[in-house]
């Protein structure tokens, strides 16, 4: 089986609507593909709809945003129950931060570049939370950059005089609400240093503690020392290993089934989840 368990839509900083990512995924050959918006779960219903006619499996997630000393931390949660209280008092949060922060990193980048919060605001999609992604499509728009990468490299990278700070949970914190909802929590891109700073081991052993199931070790933004690394702590740690695309559509050079998910582990997260069930064509 080919395995993705990582997938943005239009619901958060993705291009492909969450139907026109199922039917993606079939073209790309995948037999399962998870939806992972950012803090969202607004996606899970066109997703849904499209399994039938596109003959791919769905798992319903998320990738929540967590943040500790200063460090962004993602950490996927699958199949949990979407309308968690606890949950969804985080996810409101984060939400309403990443809004109030896109705005004011936008203030900062008009004082020296031709884009304003109108341009940012035509780049996202129907109810989707705003973000960085949005911001650097409003600078490629405007021609001041050519793509997202070039985007972040220049303009939005974490510590670059336009960058904000956004409210974010603790990440032992999201780890446990996953799993009060019902779901299975997986650390995404672990040692992805090219992003920024990475957290210390301690503090994924921390969320190993807290229930964490597996680290998402084959991700196109790690070097094979770094997936090395990562393979190495889970076996410590005692967790699973993933691999996934983490796939933005047309925003990133991330394709479907670039990297993929063993189907033994796959089957492992479908037995650990208590909320939800894979729905399958």
């Amino acid at each position: 089986m080919r395995i993705d368990l990582h997938a943005h839509t239009t619901a958060s900083d993705g291009t492909d609507s969450p139907g026109e990512l199922v039917h993606a995924a079939a073209r790309a050959g995948l037999d399962v593909v998870a939806i992972t918006d950012h803090d969202t779960t607004r996606g899970w219903d066109q997703a849904a709809a499209a399994v039938s006619s596109a003959g791919v499996a769905l798992v319903r997630g998320i990738e929540v945003s967590a943040q500790v000393s200063g460090i962004s931390v993602h950490v996927l949660g699958y199949l949990h129950d979407p309308g968690h209280p606890g949950l969804l008092a985080e996810l409101g949060k984060a939400r309403e931060s990443r809004a109030t922060r896109a705005r004011r990193i936008t203030e900062l980048l008009a004082e020296d570049v031709p884009v304003t919060w109108e341009d940012v605001l035509a780049q996202v999609g129907d109810e989707a939370t705003v973000g960085r992604p949005h911001i650097a499509d409003a600078l490629v728009a405007a021609g001041v950059v050519a793509d997202r990468d070039q985007a972040f490299g220049e303009y939005l990278y974490t510590g670059s005089p336009y960058y904000a700070r956004h409210y974010a949970v603790d990440p032992v914190r999201a780890v446990e609400l996953i799993r009060d909802a019902g779901g299975v929590a997986v650390m995404a891109h672990p040692f992805a240093a090219r992003r920024g700073r990475i957290v210390a081991e301690n503090v994924i052993e921390d969320m190993a503690e807290a229930g964490l199931f597996a680290l998402e070790a084959r991700h196109l933004d790690h070097a094979p020392e770094q997936e090395a690394r990562a393979v190495a702590l889970a076996a410590r740690l005692g967790l699973a290993v993933t691999g996934s695309s983490d796939y933005h559509g047309t925003g990133k050079v991330n394709r479907l089934g670039d990297r993929l998910t063993g189907q033994d582990v796959f089957e492992a997260i479908e037995q650990a989840a208590r909320a939800s069930a894979v729905l399958r064509p």
